[in-house]
């Protein structure tokens, strides 16, 4: 065997050395020693006890993108409502955090004395805002009726109709359960997209219980809008409320069916079909309480023979909605579906679910994200046909962490323990900022977490085909992120 020398060494030992200095300079220096943050998230997710479960997790760090931890990263997830992280991206990226939505009463007729005369117009541009009980002030279609009546008007007849053309006719996007849209579980599940929404798209269905043996009394707020059919009773019973309200798809009949205990008074939110017109027949109520008479014919300007022009006439009025930075706080901390999907299909070509799917995925290739294992079917994450790997969230968030919009990214994020939050009662006290997830058999966590020496991480937790209790899933999710955060192991 030949010993290398280098040639002007005046020495072996000298040799030697600059061998090993050569050496030095040309091969990296070993990794710096582990943490052991694989070894205890692999400890969570083994006696997690929430198994079967397909766990996918993809840990970064933000600066450098160094892979910290990974566990079926590269592998396709349903996401829940992690899918909201897209839209939010995608929508700043595309209208900017302070977008605002314009909702306008347009006025095409003649005026004689107090007497208006003509077409009523109520022009949406898909504002999840307008009426909506997340957002404080005052009812906007009550206030412009209360403005007419000020500024002297005592009639309108001819026409009310409802502009709604900013989103195309299809309410919702594929993948979506049925009982989604029939029998909604909360205020923003399931309800109908629409150019033109106002009052979170449902009616309130009160029922209060009358004697024992009859039919409780079921009032509408607002009235006229559905259709009910009272099916059921009152019992002698003090408590147990079994009573049901459930909407036939694509109608606005309901069904009132079960029994109520003799004392019971009680409410649910019912999605409606057709949006346009609750908005239209809530402001022609509305006048009608301002004083003013009608006699107007209420019509979806989609089912008029032409439609009416309203580019060249001048607002009565303009409502604004909040800029978009808040309206994504609502999306993202209290996870509402109804303003995820207007938001996806305000920066989509002709207000469609499609267009927003195609300009989610142009963002994400953009923020090099590899796409291939992403399916876009809606902007909330209600569709179980949406598809995305823990590594490309993960991608995306560190992509958002260094964009022009980056604070207001972060802000729509719940804390741990923000209060009227998804993350209420979790994470309290930890340096956190996270996206909560579930559906049936599905729960995700991804976000940002800040570790002991400062540098923040980007992570993703996804759970699928589990089917024991949903806690032990978010608890071990909770551990993952507390592991993330807590001090290192010597």
């Amino acid at each position: 065997m030949t010993s290398f020398v280098p040639a002007f060494a005046p020495s072996r030992p000298a040799g030697l050395l600059s061998l090993l200095l050569c050496i030095s300079i040309w091969f990296p220096p070993p990794a710096p020693a582990q943490d052991g943050l694989s070894d205890r998230i692999d400890q969570v997710l083994r006696t997690s006890r929430a198994d079967p479960v397909f766990w996918g997790v993809s840990v970064r760090d933000v600066e450098s993108g160094q892979v910290l931890y990974e566990r079926n990263a590269d592998h396709a997830f349903l996401p829940a409502s992690n899918q909201k992280l897209l839209t939010a991206a995608t929508a700043l990226d595309a209208l900017s955090s302070t977008h605002r939505y314009e909702t306008t009463l347009h006025f095409d007729g003649a005026v004689t004395d107090s007497v208006m005369s003509g077409d009523l117009i109520i022009k949406g541009s898909g504002d999840p805002s307008f009426g909506s009980t997340e957002v404080r002030g005052d009812d906007p279609l009550r206030v412009w009726a209360e403005q007419l009546a000020a500024m002297g008007v005592r009639r309108i007849e001819g026409r009310l109709i409802g502009d709604d053309d900013a989103f195309d006719d299809r309410p919702y996007p594929e993948g979506w359960d049925i009982d989604y849209i029939t029998r909604q579980a909360s205020r923003s599940m399931g309800a109908s997209t629409s150019g033109l929404s106002y009052n979170d798209n449902v009616v309130i269905v009160q029922v209060r219980a009358t004697r024992p043996g009859a039919p409780p009394s079921v009032q509408t707020i607002p009235d006229g809008v559905l259709t009910v059919n009272n099916e059921a009773t009152t019992s002698s019973r003090r408590y147990g409320a079994g009573v049901r309200v459930a909407r036939a798809f694509e109608s606005n009949a309901v069904n009132v069916i079960g029994s109520v205990p003799r004392y019971y008074r009680g409410s649910v939110v019912v999605p409606v079909a057709n949006p346009t017109m609750l908005t239209v027949q809530s402001f022609h109520q509305a006048l009608q309480e301002a004083g003013i008479e009608t006699d107007l014919a209420l019509a979806d300007v989609d089912d008029l023979p032409s439609k009416p022009n309203t580019g060249s006439i001048t607002p009565l009025f303009v409502e604004l909605s909040p800029p978009l930075a808040d309206l994504l706080a609502v999306m993202n901390k209290e996870s509402n579906n109804l303003y995820a999907e207007q938001i996806f299909r305000t920066y989509g070509w002709a207000g469609s679910v499609r267009g927003g799917a195609n300009r989610t995925e142009r963002f994400m290739r953009r923020a090099g994200v590899n796409t291939r294992d992403i399916l876009v079917r809606d902007g909330s994450g209600l569709s179980r046909k949406d598809l995305i790997t823990p590594e490309a969230m993960v991608q995306m968030l560190i992509h958002m962490d260094a964009h022009r919009e980056r604070a207001a990214f972060l802000s729509s994020l719940p804390l741990g323990g923000e209060r009227g939050s998804t993350l209420e009662y979790r994470l309290r006290n930890r340096p956190v900022r996270a996206k909560t997830g579930s559906l049936r058999f599905i729960r995700s966590l991804s976000g940002y977490a800040t570790r002991p020496d400062g540098r923040r991480v980007a992570f993703a937790l996804f759970a699928n085909n589990y089917t024991g209790p949903s806690y032990r899933v978010t608890n071990a999710f909770d551990e993952v992120v507390a592991i993330l955060t807590a001090s290192s192991v010597s």
